[in-house]
């Protein structure tokens, strides 16, 4: 079975080919970064514009590339939320279209399940059952995984999620959109020593995390740090606080992650999303796991941030079962991940 993946969430443009035979096939991947980078952030109604120019492009180009065309393709995934809806909306009403057109299935797919499920896409996969940290812009979680399908919520954000808060600090510190990226590179420069920042949350009991208290303390030490500065000093002083945010996040999300762990029993877990390709973050989650006897797994770099090639693997996971979509089809901007797991 061939399964076109098209990923619409956000600030992506993703659509991709997976074979269950040859594995992915082919995959592509638009980024607005460009086009929101003026604004400081995603504007949703560029975001969905853009989707609708680059869409069909994308998948003609995809389909040369690949050698295929639409007979042989046998089903088309797409992203049905969570994420915005005007962008839903584009990949949505473009895929039901075209299975429609095609005269094959379609279904709607659930944005997390594709991040959690993109490890499979890797030569090295996880068994099940394991346990899965979705660290990503919007979501922050732990998930145990019994099986395709099968989820139980461990713990999750109760307010920012770890890549929001990364973006949000990295706003404070006057840098580019996206911020998450360029505050691990500053973080680098750092002195681990000057600041502690706080361990949200890791010092009571339980699976959830904290992480907007995390942003306030970096801005109240950045003014009053800033207070008594130099100009001289005030690039050092902007990676130390980067290298102390960084450190704080990666360090709390380890301690809960080693939590989940234990209590589940897992010798395995899986990390993916956005946030998952931090280097930082990976180093100390490896030693983690090999620590516990275990071991971590990742995708790729390019399959961390939103793409297709996530989309069309899931997609192949729920067709292969008889899972599809009427003519109708629909969207859910806010899906919790809850819902997917009892099966709503």
């Amino acid at each position: 079975m061939r399964v076109l993946g098209i990923e619409t969430s956000c600030d992506e443009t993703g659509v991709a080919v997976y074979d269950s035979t040859d594995g992915l096939i082919g995959h592509a991947v638009y980024s607005q970064i460009p086009l929101h980078a003026e604004f400081g952030g995603v504007v949703p109604e560029l975001a969905s514009r853009d989707h609708v120019r680059r869409l069909a492009p994308m998948i003609a180009d995809l389909l040369r590339d690949t050698g295929l065309n639409a007979a042989q393709i046998d089903g088309v995934a797409y992203t049905a939320g969570p994420g915005l809806a005007g962008a839903l909306l584009v990949g949505a009403a473009f895929a039901r279209s075209l299975a429609w057109a095609w005269g094959v299935p379609a279904v709607g797919i659930h944005h997390m399940e594709g991040h959690l499920l993109a490890p499979m896409l890797e030569t090295q996969v996880p068994g099940f059952p394991f346990v899965a940290l979705l660290v990503s812009g919007g979501h922050t979680q732990l998930v145990r995984v019994g099986a395709v399908g099968d989820y139980e919520m461990l713990g999750e954000s109760l307010d920012d999620a770890a890549g929001e808060a990364f973006d949000k600090t990295a706003k404070l510190l006057g840098l580019g959109y996206p911020g998450g990226p360029a505050l691990s590179a500053l973080a680098q420069q750092g002195d681990p020593d000057r600041f502690r920042f706080p361990r949200p949350m890791t010092d009571r009991p339980g699976l959830d995390f904290s992480f907007s208290g995390l942003k306030t303390f970096a801005l109240t030490t950045l003014q009053q740090e800033t207070a008594r500065a130099t100009r001289d000093q005030i690039g050092q002083l902007h990676a130390d606080i980067a290298r102390a945010f960084e450190d704080a996040v990666v360090d709390t999300l380890a301690i809960k992650c080693r939590r989940a762990v234990e209590q589940t029993g897992s010798k395995a877990l899986v990390m993916a999303g956005g946030v998952s390709a931090n280097r930082t973050l990976r180093a100390r989650v490896d030693r983690l796991m090999a620590d516990l006897g275990g071991r971590a797994y990742y995708p790729r770099a390019e399959l961390c941030t939103d793409n297709g090639a996530m989309i069309a693997y899931a997609g192949w996971q729920r067709l292969r079962t008889g899972q599809h979509e009427g003519l109708g089809f629909g969207i859910r901007p806010r899906w919790p991940m809850q819902a997917l797991a009892a099966g709503r």
